[in-house]
C-alpha cells in the first residue's frame, strides 16, 4: 500500500511540475532575447542581501510581502540563494542554487529551486555601485526591481520605470511590497 501511495505522490508531483514549467515557458509572453544582460558583471560584488522593491505578479510569490534575496558565493563557484518574505504573518523562505551561464562578465545566471530544473536569471540593469538592479528571466512575465536598501528614492524608481517602459514591460502591473508605496511617498 505504501509503495502505491509513493508512486501516486511522485506522479502527482511530476504532473504539477510539468504544469508549472509549461506555464512558465508558454507562447503567451514575449521573450527577453532583445534585452541584453549587463556586461562587465562582477559576481562577487553582486553577493549579499537585496530587497525586492517591485515585481510583476507571479505564482511563487503570491501574497508574499517584504521579500528579500540573499546570495552567497560557494567554494565550488555556485551561488547559494535564500529568498525570504512574509506570507500571512509568517516568515517563509526557500533555498536554491545558481550558477553562471559560462559567459564571463555577463549578468546572466541559471537558478534552481527544484533541481535539476533551472531558469534564466537575467540582470538587465545594474548601477555602477551595485546597489540597484533590474532582473528578468527568459520571458517578460518575470521581473524584479531590487535594491540593497529596503526603500529607494523617487528618482531611482523613475529611472527603473523609464527603462522598463522602453523595453516593453507591463509597468502598470508592477506590485510593490507592503510599506513601499507609503515609504516612497515620504521619500525625498
Amino acid at each position: 500500500m505504501s509503495n502505491n501511495y509513493f508512486r501516486l505522490f511522485r506522479l502527482a508531483l511530476l504532473v504539477n511540475l510539468f504544469g508549472l514549467f509549461a506555464g512558465c515557458g508558454g507562447a503567451s509572453s514575449p521573450d527577453t532575447d532583445n534585452i541584453p544582460a549587463v556586461e562587465h558583471f562582477n559576481l562577487q560584488r553582486y553577493m549579499g542581501k537585496w530587497y525586492e522593491i517591485a515585481r510583476l505578479p507571479n505564482r511563487f510569490e503570491r501574497n508574499v510581502a517584504d521579500a528579500q534575496a540573499d546570495y552567497s558565493l560557494q567554494d565550488d563557484g555556485t551561488v547559494k540563494v535564500i529568498n525570504q518574505g512574509i506570507k500571512k504573518h509568517i516568515n517563509v523562505s526557500v533555498s536554491g542554487i545558481a550558477k553562471t551561464t559560462g559567459i564571463s562578465g555577463l549578468g546572466e545566471l541559471e537558478v534552481s529551486f527544484f533541481p535539476p530544473f533551472y531558469s534564466l536569471y537575467k540582470i538587465i540593469y545594474l548601477n555602477s555601485d551595485y546597489t540597484l538592479a533590474i532582473v528578468t528571466s527568459s520571458t517578460m512575465d518575470h521581473l524584479w526591481i531590487l535594491s540593497r536598501k529596503p526603500i529607494i528614492s523617487r528618482q531611482e524608481l523613475a529611472q527603473c520605470l523609464e527603462l522598463l517602459k522602453k523595453w516593453g514591460f507591463a509597468i502598470k502591473l508592477l506590485q510593490y511590497p507592503s510599506g513601499m508605496v507609503e515609504s516612497l511617498a515620504a521619500a525625498p
